[in-house]
C-alpha cells in the first residue's frame, strides 16, 4: 500500500480578471486565460479587453501558474502576427501555450522555447501513438479528447509517460473533441475558431427515414450532454496518470469558478492524501452539500462522470428538461462571493521604518511567502523636521505605514527606528502625504522585485 506521491495540479478557468481572483483564492494550482485573440472562447470578457497582463502579475504573487489559451485553428495570414502577439505576455512571465494548431506550436517551439506548450482537447488526440508523436514534437502535456474512458487514460500514459491533462468538471459536447462543426454549418460560427453557438442546446424533434417521430415532447434535448462531474473518481484519475484536472468554464461567472475550484480543492487534496490500494473502494465519498454547491455553481440539467466507464448513454443527456442556468440558494451565492470572490490572498510581510529627524524617512519590506523571500527598502524624498507645533506621534506614524488595503499584501509587523531631536525634547514632524507615498512606493517596488523573479516564484 502506497501513498500517492505524484503530484496533481488542479487548473481553473478564468474568462475574466475577477474570475481569475476567484480561482485563486480558491486554491488554484493553475488558470488558462485567453488574450484578445486566437482563443477558443472568443466571447470571453478577456478577449474583449485585454486583462491577461494583470493577471500573470496577479497569478504569480500568489504562487499560481498561467496559461494562454491559443487553441483555434489559424488562417495562413494571422501567422505574420502571431509574434508579435505572443512576445508582450512571455515578457511578462506566461507559464505555458495551449494550442490546437501544429502550425502554432511549431512557432512557439522555436520562438518562444521557455514556453511550455499543451496540446489542447480540440487536437482530439484519442490514442498513445499521437500523444506520443506530439511529445516527440516539443509538448510538455497532452490535454486528452473529453470522451476517453479510465482505461483509455490509462493506457496513453502508460505508452507514453506524458503529462496528462483532462476535464474533470464542467460542460461536455456532444460531439467528439475538436471535431464538430453543426455550430459551422447551421450558423456559420465555428467552434474551431472560437465562436460556438452552442446549437446542440437547442431543442429538437428526431424522425426515422419514414418520418415517424422518434423522441417524446418532454425529451427535445436530445443533443445537450449535462455537465461533467468527476469529482468522486479523482482517486482512480489520478491512479490512471492524469496530472491536471482542468475545470471547464471561460464563459462561466467568477461564483461558478470559486464554487467549483474550492470543492475540487478540497477533494483532490483529500485523494492526495489517501493510500493507494487495488483492492480498496477508492471512490470518494462526497458531501452532499459540496454536490449542492457544484449545483448551485452552475448545473446543465444534472450531472454525469461521462465517459470515464461507458460510452454514450440517455443518462448523459438532459433530455426532459431545458438547461437551467438560474442559481437558487443565495445564501450559498453569498458566501462564495464573501469568502473567495471579493476576498483575495495577501501576501504577508513585516517592515521596518527608520524616522530620523534631519534624514528622509526609510521604509524596508520583507516578504516570505511559500517559496518566494524577498525584501526591499526605499526612502523618501523629504527630509524629517523637529516639529514646530503639533509633533507626529509613533501611534500615528504606524497607523500610516500598515495601510495596505487595496494591494497585493498584508502587514504582520512592523518595527519603528523614530529618533526625535534630543535637545529641548522636540518632537519630529514628518507630513502625512510623505508617509503614504513612502508605503505605496515600498508596496510597489516589492511587488516588482518579486515578479522580476519570474518563475522561479512559480512551482
Amino acid at each position: 500500500m502506497n501513498q500517492r506521491k505524484r503530484k496533481t495540479e488542479l487548473l481553473s478557468p478564468a474568462g475574466s480578471f475577477d474570475a481569475a481572483r476567484a480561482a485563486v483564492n480558491a486554491g488554484a494550482d493553475a488558470i488558462y486565460m485567453g488574450g484578445p485573440l486566437f482563443s477558443a472562447r472568443a466571447f470571453a470578457e478577456s478577449s474583449k479587453t485585454d486583462m491577461l497582463s494583470d493577471t500573470i502579475d496577479f497569478c504569480h504573487l500568489r504562487d499560481v501558474k498561467v496559461f494562454m489559451t491559443l487553441n483555434t485553428l489559424m488562417k495562413e495570414q494571422e501567422f505574420k502576427g502571431l509574434s508579435e502577439y505572443l512576445r508582450p505576455y512571455a515578457d511578462r512571465g506566461l507559464d505555458g501555450v495551449i494550442v490546437q494548431d501544429l502550425g502554432v506550436m511549431k512557432l512557439i517551439k522555436e520562438e518562444f522555447p521557455e514556453l511550455e506548450l499543451h496540446i489542447s482537447t480540440q487536437a482530439a488526440v484519442t490514442g498513445a501513438r499521437y500523444a506520443k508523436l506530439l511529445k516527440n514534437l516539443g509538448a510538455h502535456r497532452i490535454v486528452l479528447a473529453r470522451e476517453l474512458s479510465l482505461d483509455e487514460i490509462k493506457h496513453i500514459y502508460k505508452e507514453t509517460g506524458a503529462e496528462i491533462e483532462v476535464f474533470a468538471h464542467g460542460a461536455l459536447c456532444y460531439s467528439c473533441s475538436g471535431m464538430c462543426l453543426m455550430s459551422s454549418f447551421i450558423g456559420g460560427r465555428s467552434g474551431n475558431r472560437g465562436r460556438c453557438a452552442g446549437t446542440c442546446r437547442l431543442p429538437f424533434e428526431v424522425y426515422d427515414d419514414n418520418g415517424k417521430k422518434l423522441n417524446k415532447n418532454n425529451e427535445r434535448y436530445v443533443l445537450s450532454m449535462r455537465d461533467l462531474n468527476t469529482v468522486s473518481r479523482l482517486c482512480e484519475m489520478i491512479d490512471a496518470g492524469v496530472y491536471s484536472f482542468k475545470i471547464e468554464g471561460r464563459m462561466k461567472s467568477p461564483v461558478y469558478v470559486a464554487a467549483v475550484t474550492s470543492v475540487y480543492r478540497k477533494y483532490l487534496d483529500m485523494a492526495m492524501s489517501q493510500d493507494q490500494d487495488v483492492n480498496a473502494d477508492i471512490a470518494i465519498k462526497v458531501a452532499a452539500a459540496d454536490m449542492k454547491m457544484l449545483s448551485e455553481g452552475f448545473e446543465r440539467g444534472g450531472h454525469t462522470d461521462g465517459y470515464l466507464d461507458h460510452k454514450n448513454g440517455r443518462e448523459m443527456l438532459t433530455l426532459t428538461e431545458k438547461p437551467e442556468l438560474r442559481v437558487h440558494d443565495e445564501g450559498i451565492i453569498n458566501k462564495l462571493k464573501e469568502k473567495y470572490v471579493d476576498n483575495d490572498i495577501k501576501l504577508p510581510i513585516s517592515g521596518k521604518a527608520e524616522i530620523r529627524i534631519g534624514q528622509v524617512p526609510k521604509l524596508t519590506l520583507n516578504c516570505r511567502y511559500k517559496n518566494i523571500d524577498k525584501e526591499v527598502t526605499v526612502c523618501g524624498d523629504t527630509i524629517v523636521s523637529a516639529a514646530e507645533k503639533r509633533p507626529v506621534t509613533r501611534e500615528d506614524i504606524t497607523e500610516k505605514l500598515s495601510k495596505f488595503g487595496g494591494t497585493d499584501f498584508e502587514l504582520k509587523e512592523l518595527s519603528l527606528d523614530m529618533v526625535a531631536e534630543e535637545e529641548n525634547g522636540a518632537g519630529l514632524f514628518v507630513p502625512v502625504k510623505a508617509l503614504n507615498e513612502l508605503r505605496r512606493t515600498a508596496a510597489e517596488e516589492l511587488k516588482k522585485s518579486i515578479l522580476a523573479a519570474g518563475k522561479d516564484f512559480v512551482r
